[in-house]
């Protein structure tokens, strides 16, 4: 029997577990013995039966002197009684609704008995307890006597259950191939991994089986970190145009701006045009709070890239985001004299140097044939319109929003004639932890956005429960008075019958209610994602114009949405969403110079939501939030994470700044000896697995 063996070959294991096991998303001996524990109890300390104390638990071990299946006038409940024996005294023992006991245990047994113990008019006794029959020595014991492992259950498997089969499969497992270098496994302490899944099922010491999880959790992140870091020293092989850093441009493209650029701006700036020199692609991450001002250095490095005589591309998530990235950079770049076009699904224009000012309409087959002659500085669209549409004569520059990825072989599909790949600057509002930055991100180098532009007010937070609704909907018409504009945010368009759904807040329920009896003199628009597209650009441009007062919207509005005169950010079942989420929900107010609030509406009184609730008025950024979602809801939590079929056990790790930044120094110890892992066979492998199941593009 070997990891690849599937449960079907296993004994004990027929199809009805087959199925139960299905749940736990186990289907082979690999997925059962990496199927790790959820805890531990400690049956290792064995009591004498005279020190036995009413209302506590304990664990003994004797010779039964009787057992007999007694009479109870109760229906549907059979009793089993029996009477336990060590050198110390004897005790009671009673079992509710075991009669098979009668037949398994026997007379003249030596056993191991778990329970609490409890008193009733004839005295004290084990109520329940857990059994099992002793055995010669402790490796031979699985439920009592030493320490046992406990594991997250489902409907027909218990954790009985499973430490019975894991044994028998842990008994006749063949040699687990080891992966790990011989002086990794010296210098780190690290158990085999046979001993290891021994001790980490059934271990000598809780400390044993600690060692034992981080041996699997550091071997797992090892690979990960191999491949990242061999990713990265392969992308810096590959040649990139160089674009010179012509600082004089630079400086009369600040000092045209209406602002000054904060400390965070001008360090970032510099970072990634010092890249944009390099001849080997840039592979830059720009991290930064909503509203921090990433599309002011974006312009920067697309300017910058025209002037050397390249092109640029620029790709958002979403048409709303493309037509506002058009205007707000094509505004930044018009005193010089760039065109600018425009590629979506309603419309194609372009900005020309000789009307900066003003956007003309095209036809999509004039501008294609522009961006493939070189004709076209910048191209702004979606991301899927250009990846399917485009080719550009000169490319060398791909700004990618929200989407933390472009490889190599998607930004050279873009390319016409030239054969060198062109360089990447992704922008994300979504802070990424330290531990994921070194890790799932390690390919990417960061720059990062910390400070919010000057002037702005910080956003006035508040968790509303229930009976404080009618009180935050007086405030939200003293604001639309005020001549301000409100979002209102629900989880879902509308009802369904799943589970849960029907307590939720939706779109359109919402905004029936709020524009006929909460603000019924108010115009209160609806925008949700199974709109025509025409219907949600025409609901947009309303809002943007300031005739709809109340927008009642799903999460469609995360992502990018600019209206500087809303103030008020008012989120249906708050706790539905992740504060990550939460935090870009509220970056879409508090763009302008008016004070602004964000009101967190939940039904729940549960003290675990509102604390994680709160935590989004006490945290000073998105990347305080960023650590603290990572703490509470996971590293699931985070895109672009599931995809890496990393084990449970290996993706909590990911959370251990310790252990990740141990596993990166040793893979790249063993990359300077090693780049092409000769001298590693196994490691080569798994690096070549990864490589081919999720190649970054």
């Amino acid at each position: 029997m070997n990891l690849a063996t599937l449960l079907s070959q296993v004994p004990r294991v027929g199809p009805v577990y087959q199925k139960r096991l299905k749940n736990l998303r186990i289907t082979s001996v690999r997925d059962l013995l990496f199927y790790f524990p959820r805890g531990y109890e400690d049956f290792s300390n064995i009591t004498p039966i005279v020190n036995l104390k009413e209302g506590m638990s304990f664990c003994v071990r004797g010779k039964l002197l009787e057992i007999q299946e007694a009479r109870t006038f109760r229906k549907r409940m059979s009793l089993t009684t029996g009477l336990v024996e060590d050198k110390t005294g004897a005790v009671r023992i009673l079992w509710f609704n075991q009669p098979y006991l009668v037949t398994s245990l026997k007379q003249g047994d030596e056993v191991y008995l778990a329970g609490k113990v409890v008193r009733d008019k004839q005295g004290i006794f084990l109520g329940n307890p857990v059994q099992e029959k002793a055995q010669n020595s402790t490796f031979e014991l699985t439920h009592l006597g030493r320490i046992v492992p406990v594991y997250a259950e489902t409907s027909g498997v218990s954790s009985r259950w499973l430490r019975s089969i894991i044994k028998s499969v842990l008994v006749q497992l063949e040699g687990i191939l080891e992966t790990l270098p011989q002086e990794i496994l010296k210098g780190k302490n690290f158990p085999a991994p046979q001993k290891a899944l021994w001790q980490i099922h059934f271990p000598d010491s809780i400390k044993e089986a600690e060692n034992s999880r981080n041996r699997f959790a550091f071997e797992e992140l090892f690979h990960i970190l191999l491949f990242i870091l061999s990713e990265r020293k392969k992308i810096a092989s590959i040649k990139a145009p160089p674009i010179p850093l012509d600082t004089a441009v630079m400086s009369r493209f600040t000092k045209k701006l209406s602002f000054q650029l904060t400390d965070s701006q001008k360090k970032a700036a510099w970072q990634v045009l010092k890249d944009l020199e390099q001849p080997r692609p840039m592979n830059r991450l720009l991290e930064g709070d909503v509203g921090s001002g990433k599309t002011v250095v974006a312009a920067m490095a697309a300017l910058s890239v025209a002037k050397a005589g390249y092109q640029t591309v620029f790709m958002a998530p979403t048409e709303i985001l493309s037509q506002q990235h058009f205007k707000s950079v094509g505004a930044l770049l018009s005193p010089f004299k760039l065109t600018v076009g425009l590629l979506t699904g309603s419309s194609d224009r372009f900005i020309s140097p000789k009307l900066p000012n003003d956007s003309i309409e095209v036809s999509r087959t004039k501008l294609l044939k522009m961006a493939l002659e070189g004709k076209v500085n910048l191209i702004i669209g979606t991301h899927a319109l250009i990846q399917e549409k485009v080719r550009f004569g000169n490319l060398g520059l791909v700004i990618i929003d929200e989407q933390h990825r472009f490889g190599i072989k998607q930004r050279a599909k873009l390319l016409h004639r030239s054969t060198l790949i062109p360089h990447l600057l992704s922008l994300t509002a979504t802070p990424i932890p330290r531990t994921l930055a070194l890790t799932v991100y390690g390919d990417l180098d960061l720059s990062l956005i910390a400070e919010l532009p000057k002037g702005r007010k910080e956003i006035i937070t508040k968790v509303v429960a229930p009976e404080e609704r009618k009180q935050t909907y007086s405030f939200i018409a003293k604001e639309v008075k005020a001549g301000r504009q409100v979002f209102v945010i629900c989880p879902r368009i509308e009802k369904t019958e799943e589970s849960g759904a029907l307590e939720m807040k939706t779109v359109k329920e919402e905004h029936e209610k709020l524009s006929k009896e909460i603000f019924p003199k108010l115009n209160v628009g609806m925008l949700h994602g199974k709109m025509p597209k025409t219907e949600k650009e025409e609901v947009m441009r309303k809002f943007r114009m300031g005739k709809i007062h109340i927008l009642v919207s799903t999460s469609v509005v995360e992502v990018g949405v600019d209206i500087p005169n809303a103030s008020v950010m008012l989120i249906e079942g708050a706790e539905r969403f992740g504060l990550a989420q939460l935090h870009q929900f509220r970056g879409r107010v508090g763009r302008a110079e008016h004070q602004s609030y964000c009101f967190l509406l939940t039904e729940s009184s549960s003290s675990g939501i509102l604390s994680r609730l709160r935590a989004l008025s006490s945290a000073k950024n998105g990347f305080e939030l960023a650590e603290l979602d990572l703490k509470l809801r996971g590293v699931g939590s985070f895109t672009g994470t599931k995809q890496w079929g990393v084990p449970d056990f290996a993706m909590t790790q990911l959370t251990n700044l310790k252990l990740v930044e141990e596993a990166r120094e040793a893979a790249k110890n063993l990359l300077e000896k090693d780049i092409a892992l000769k001298k590693y066979p196994l490691l080569k492998a798994r690096v070549q697995e990864l490589r081919s199941n999720l190649h970054l593009e």
